[in-house]
């Protein structure tokens, strides 16, 4: 098996995977509650994947001392709380950053 057809075929069965929980599943199969729980898997997902990027440096280890993303990620996290908009929460925590490594 050649490795182009090895990667099709993962990524094949990859979206036959997850497209089956989408396609699969009704909303009327879950009770409030269960739909209540399952509202909260991305806001529990989100941390697991931000945090790694703005405290790790690229060896893998913490990195707290002159880091810039820990200020941007602050910056953009009051914006998003206080205008509660995830355009402007984006462009604030890049722009800091960018203000950050560049000119600061």
């Amino acid at each position: 098996m050649s490795d182009w057809s090895l990667i099709l075929y993962c990524g094949f069965v990859t979206f036959l995977t997850r497209f089956s929980m989408i396609a699969l599943l009704k909303k009327e199969m879950f009770n409030d509650r269960v739909r209540e729980v399952l509202s909260y898997v991305p806001t529990a997902i989100f941390p697991a994947i931000i945090f790694p990027a703005i405290f790790l440096d690229n060896t893998g280890s913490i990195q707290i001392e002159d880091n810039p993303k820990i200020l941007a990620a602050f910056i953009a996290t009051c914006i998003g709380v206080f205008t509660r908009n995830i355009i402007a929460t984006i462009f604030s925590g890049l722009a800091s950053y960018w203000f950050l490594i560049f000119v600061v």
